[in-house]
């Protein structure tokens, strides 16, 4: 147990922000989400990893709130998002994006999005460029086939969709996130409770679909189609991560036209939680002068 001069939790980043969460219709199924900050400003969708949940965003809703309207989101099958049941491939996520948009009059927005959600804004991007303004990639993922690291996900991931206990899901926060001190408990609380959902067991075997042989070329993106992205991006590297990630984020940033790199250390997967003072203020200057500090 962290003591109080390390002690994190989702509310310790929460308590003071203004902040609403809801559910909206997106398609046939219903999105939860949390929305900050003052309508009319610029808007900012988070979107989150494999099996995760609008919490990863804990840390960064307050500052970025102070400059954005910013929305963080349930993927489809994910959190307290509805369940329907097919396999959820990038083209899925990507239209529960544009779904999400057209519920909140969302004319443009700018998107962050972590590993599997790197992924899905960056095919966003592809897909309704006249609909994204800049795109923030943290711990890129989506470009190569490694079967290494594809199947350790399987594993971690299946058994914690599986037989979710405490020690099932922490060991998937134990790849997450690189210091102990960081692994806040109502973080693994969080998301062992979602994971118990009865609905859970079929959807995360929907949610790891997409890592299947059948679903996985068709879904990663191209060299050529990462050239295609025309939008300012920000592409983080955090360089402690696991080697696939830093390969794909140096790769990517030198395929798209207006990518800009960072570099961090002493963070894992989740650098906007390990190091939220850093990411904040890279994140918004970014979107906010198109600059990378």
């Amino acid at each position: 147990m962290s003591d109080e001069r390390t002690y994190r939790s989702i509310w310790s980043h929460l308590a003071t922000v203004p902040h609403r969460q809801d559910w909206v219709q997106t398609g046939d199924f219903k999105t939860r989400y949390v929305e900050a900050g003052k309508r009319g400003n610029p808007p900012l969708i988070m979107i989150h990893g494999t099996g995760g949940s609008w919490e990863a965003f804990c840390a960064n809703l307050g500052p970025l709130s102070a400059h954005f309207h910013c929305f963080a989101i349930d993927m489809i099958g994910c959190g307290y998002t509805e369940k329907p049941d097919r396999p959820y491939v990038i083209a899925e996520h990507v239209a529960q994006i544009k779904n999400f948009m057209a519920a909140l009059d969302l004319k443009t927005a700018s998107l962050i999005g972590i590993s599997m959600g790197s992924w899905t804004a960056s095919r966003f991007a592809m897909a309704h460029p006249d609909k994204t303004n800049k795109l923030v990639i943290l711990s890129a993922f989506g470009l190569s086939d490694d079967q290494e690291e594809i199947g350790a996900i399987l594993t971690r991931r299946g058994k914690a969709f599986d037989t979710p206990t405490w020690a099932s899901v922490k060991d998937v926060f134990d790849k997450l996130i690189l210091e102990d001190h960081n692994r806040a408990d109502d973080l693994i609380g969080l998301r062992l409770q979602t994971y118990q959902q009865p609905s859970m067991r079929a959807a995360g075997e929907n949610i790891l679909a997409v890592f299947k042989p059948e679903f996985l070329t068709e879904n990663l993106i191209t060299p050529a189609q990462w050239r295609e992205i025309p939008v300012p991006t920000l592409v983080v590297a955090a360089i402690d991560d696991r080697p696939l990630y830093v390969k794909t984020a140096r790769t990517i940033a030198g395929l798209i036209p207006q990518a800009s790199l960072v570099e961090v250390d002493k963070v894992g997967h989740w650098p906007q939680f390990e190091n939220p003072a850093r990411l904040n203020r890279l994140i918004a200057d970014f979107l906010l002068t198109g600059k990378a500090a």
